[in-house]
């Protein structure tokens, strides 16, 4: 039986501080009215409906909502069927395994450094799981190496792909690294592929600087992190063609 966030729980430190701030509000909200706390129940109500929305959003996301985005998200790229694909930062390998679908003379391999905090109970054996119930683990790698040094020669992948994981590295130099390694492991024409919920900006204009075709479009999970996050996020899709040398 596969568990019940067969590709992870995204932000489980949030989604936790999300369910305590909701119970509160609630267990307040009804106290105030009884006069254990001078507070009245429309003070806390909408706090406590905000929070609890926030907590069931995080929570359908990771169950169903990124699982049916990832194959719309992978439509945007072309593919052949035996193209070398990575998926930076890889999690439980929600695109690595989808990518490796598509590529029946190909491989995907994932990579990543397993943070607990970004996924919950993030290992390299819950990619290989998923490899294997999708019927794809023959063509899956999985690599555990960080994205600012990825242990692979230079040009050697067809696409490099990514969801929601570069923002994690929380320094912009470190940033620049990780998309410097995407560069330099990418062939010539290659395709790249990132998704994420912030510093889009930062990565188009890295990509134009090496002289890629860069262009920039909505995020599958646009309204999602619009509703969640009150407009302080821009989910977006940065999508790359490296030039031919």
């Amino acid at each position: 039986m596969r568990p019940y966030f067969p590709y992870g729980l995204d932000a489980p430190p949030v989604v936790r501080a999300l369910g305590i701030g909701a119970a509160l509000c609630w267990v307040g909200s009804l106290l105030g009215p009884m006069g254990f706390f001078h507070v009245r129940i429309y003070g806390l109500i909408w706090p406590a409906l905000s929070l609890t929305l926030g907590a069931v959003l995080m929570v359908w996301n990771s169950r169903i909502g990124k699982v049916r985005a990832r194959e719309k998200l992978l439509d945007r790229l072309s593919w052949r069927g035996d193209e070398t694909v990575l998926d930076v930062g890889c999690g439980y390998g929600l695109l690595a395994v989808a990518a490796a679908r598509r590529v029946p003379r190909g491989l995907a391999i994932g990579l990543d450094i397993w943070r607990q905090a970004d996924l919950g109970s993030n290992h390299p054996d819950h990619p290989r799981r998923n490899a294997m119930h999708e019927g794809v683990a023959d063509r899956v790698l999985i690599s555990t190496a960080d994205m600012r040094l990825m242990p692979f020669a230079d040009a050697c992948f067809d696409i490099v792909v990514s969801s929601v994981a570069i923002h994690n590295v929380p320094d912009a130099a470190g940033r620049l690294a990780a998309l410097e390694e995407i560069v330099r492991v990418l062939k010539p024409s290659g395709a790249i592929l990132i998704d994420d919920i912030r510093h889009d900006r930062d990565y188009a204009a890295f990509f134009k600087s090496r002289h890629c075709h860069v262009r920039t479009e909505r995020g599958m999970s646009f309204w999602f992190w619009r509703v969640f996050s009150f407009t302080a996020m821009s989910p977006a899709v940065t999508l790359v063609r490296k030039k031919a040398a």
